[in-house]
């Protein structure tokens, strides 16, 4: 929890203390709870698995299935209308904005949502859609629409996302706010 709070603090600029971020930030809540119905999930506990799953989006605003896998010091900035479908799977370090949507693209069984490996960002309203590889250190613009893999420290932009590779020492967190990154 120590690491979670951490992480908050670290990526928001308006985080003004730990205890402000462990009582008021839904996506901190979102994923303590995810957390919780995980474990039940993968112990094949599944109905109060998802039990849990709804409960935690009902006072959330955010939906993480239990059997998505997400990975340490992951950072929902905001939050509301985050879905994180079943197969999804989220590397350490990664940070959604509100209204991402990590979703498949058929009702076929197996591996049908995205993987984001480490260090991705992915910008406010963005769609992730099928069982698509967003390679780490990768920035997806606000409102892009990925439903291809993408290279490792790449830039994805526009309806459907194309990509373009990171120039050197370029801060992709400026990336998400620039008017020529949002659709």
């Amino acid at each position: 929890m120590r690491e979670d709070i951490a992480s908050a603090r670290l990526r928001d600029p308006a985080a003004r203390s730990g205890l402000e971020i462990a009582l008021l930030y839904p996506g901190l809540h979102a994923i303590w709870a995810h957390r919780v119905s995980h474990a039940l999930w993968v112990r094949g506990l599944r109905f109060p698995a998802r039990l849990g799953s709804q409960l935690s989006r009902w006072l959330t605003g955010i939906e993480i299935h239990p059997g998505a896998s997400i990975g340490r010091r992951f950072f929902i900035d905001h939050g509301m209308g985050v879905v994180i479908g079943e197969t999804a799977e989220v590397g350490d370090d990664v940070m959604l904005y509100h209204g991402v949507t990590l979703g498949g693209r058929t009702r076929d069984a197996g591996k049908r949502h995205p993987t984001l490996e480490d260090g991705v960002v992915v910008g406010s309203g963005a769609k992730i859609l099928g069982p698509v590889v967003i390679g780490a250190g990768t920035a997806i613009g606000a409102n892009a629409v990925v439903t291809t893999d993408a290279p490792a420290h790449s830039v994805l932009t526009g309806i459907p996302a194309k990509p373009r590779s990171k120039t050197p020492g370029e801060n992709l967190s400026h990336l998400l706010s620039a008017p020529d990154y949002s659709i």
